[in-house]
Formats: structure tokens, sequence, C-alpha cells
């Protein structure tokens, strides 16, 4: 077993669990860190990161367990459980609809590292936007959130196709501009991404079937294990921190990262292998 692979892989799924429900872009993180690091084909390297988000998407089942267990105990009985998933299913089709139409096209020509870090200063930008805004709760639990603010929130959460956007951000910042409390559009975001990771997770694989190899176990299991750990320590951060803070401060270090980014690229500093 190559070493320097699992610890490429390790690298990757730390990315990958401490990035995904923050709003920084995880897509973005993992096509700078996969790039510099030389990590695997590029084919068989987006199969990959896609994979490891399955380690994630674990973290938030585990975290939000006992909600997830009474939501399908309740289903049929429960109102509370019919709405949440209800509102699931709508916020995942708008993003399910747009990926399928325009997802290759999308990653032929943004899936490189300066449109990424452009993705990040101009995400940064709405960040701060909102952040500035009069922010007006009118749905402060899950609980409250109805069909058509769903919509709106798959909508928003669709924007992040554009790799360096951040699903997660785009979910949570839309959010706060449809009147939701912050831990309300954070832990939304959480609940979302169980079904548009788990689908797009399994539909990817399904589809790059044929590069998946047995050869590789050591550093899928490892990126794995690794995403989960780092998912876990963020979605526990995140929910106490938007409790007493506001975004800004992501928002300028996304700044930061993409300017980071154009400059080296730019420059030469760092021998990006796509510009």
């Amino acid at each position: 077993m190559d070493f320097i692979l699992l610890l490429k892989a390790a690298v990757m799924g730390l990315v990958e669990g401490a990035t995904e429900f923050l709003p920084v872009s995880s897509t973005g993180h993992l096509i700078l860190a996969g790039d510099l690091m030389n990590f695997m084909d590029h084919d068989k390297r987006g199969v990959f990161e896609v994979a490891i988000q399955l380690g994630a998407i674990l973290a938030v089942v585990w975290e939000y367990r006992i909600r997830f267990v009474s939501t399908f105990a309740g289903l049929g009985r429960d109102p509370l459980a019919n709405r949440l998933i209800i509102n699931l299913a709508i916020a995942f089709l708008p993003l399910a609809i747009l990926g399928l139409l325009f997802g290759d096209v999308i990653k032929e020509h943004l899936f490189k590292p300066v449109p990424v870090a452009i993705a990040f200063i101009l995400g940064a930008f709405v960040i701060l936007w909102a952040e500035k805004r009069q922010h007006t709760v009118t749905i402060a639990t899950v609980d409250d959130i109805k069909p058509l603010d769903a919509l709106k929130l798959g909508l928003a959460q669709a924007v992040a196709l554009i790799p360096g956007t951040s699903r997660s951000g785009a979910t949570i910042i839309g959010g706060l501009f449809f009147g939701l409390s912050r831990q309300a559009a954070a832990e939304f975001s959480f609940f979302l991404a169980v079904p548009t990771l788990g689908i797009a997770s399994i539909y990817t694989m399904y589809k790059a079937r044929d590069l998946l190899s047995f050869d590789d176990i050591g550093a899928w299991i490892v990126g794995f294990i690794f995403s989960f750990i780092s998912a876990m320590i963020a979605v526990r951060a995140l929910i106490r921190y938007v409790s007493h803070h506001d975004f800004t401060v992501f928002a300028w270090y996304r700044i930061a990262f993409g300017v980071i980014v154009l400059i080296t690229a730019y420059t030469g500093l760092v021998e990006w292998t796509v510009h």
C-alpha cells in the first residue's frame, strides 16, 4: 500500500469533512487541495471526492440520529415529520434538475483553481451583503419552514453548482435572506445535505463504476474515516458558533483564500495543473 497515497487521502478527507458544512465551499477546497497534491488522475479524483462525502453525511446522520429516527418513525402520523420530509424533497429538486441539465458543462469549464478562486471572492461579498442587511427572523426553527420556504432554499442551494460557491453557504445565507434564524438555516442545510450529497454520491459512483478499483480501497477507506471525523467536529462547532456570531469571518477567509490562489496562479508561485 502506498503510504503517500494514504496520507493524501487523509488530507482530502479532512478537507472534505471540515469544509462541507461551513460556508467556504468543500468542492472548491477539494479541487485546490487535490490539484496542489497531484492527488490521483482527474477523473478518478472526482469520483473519490464525491465518495468521501458519504463520510460527512454519516456525521450529520449520527449527530442528529434522534431527529432522523423520530422523523422516519413518525412518517404518515406526525405532521412535523411529514413536513420535514416533504420540505427536504422540495428543496432537493432544483439542484437535482439543474445538475442533470448543466452538470457536465459546469465540470468542464469551472472545475479549475482560478474560476474557483473567483467564486470564493464573489461569494464572500454576498455573505458580507447578507450580514449588513437587517436580519428579521420570521422562521425560528426547522419545524417552522413551509414548502414555499423549502423551494426558495432549494433554489439557493442550486447556486452551489458553481464550484467555489459552497452548498451549505448558499443554503445558509439564502436562509438569512428568507427570514430563517441562523440555527434554523444551518440545521436545514445539514438535513438537506443527506439526500443531496447521498444521492449525488451514489449516482456519481454508479456512472463512474468503471473507474472504481479494489487497488484504491485503502485510500477510499482512509478518506471516508477522516471525512467523518472532521465533519462531526465541524457540525458541532458551527452550531455553537452561530449561536453567538455572524458569518463575516467566513467571508474574509474566502476573500483571503481566493486572492492567494489568484496571486499564486498568475505569478507562477504555485504551478496549478489547470488555470
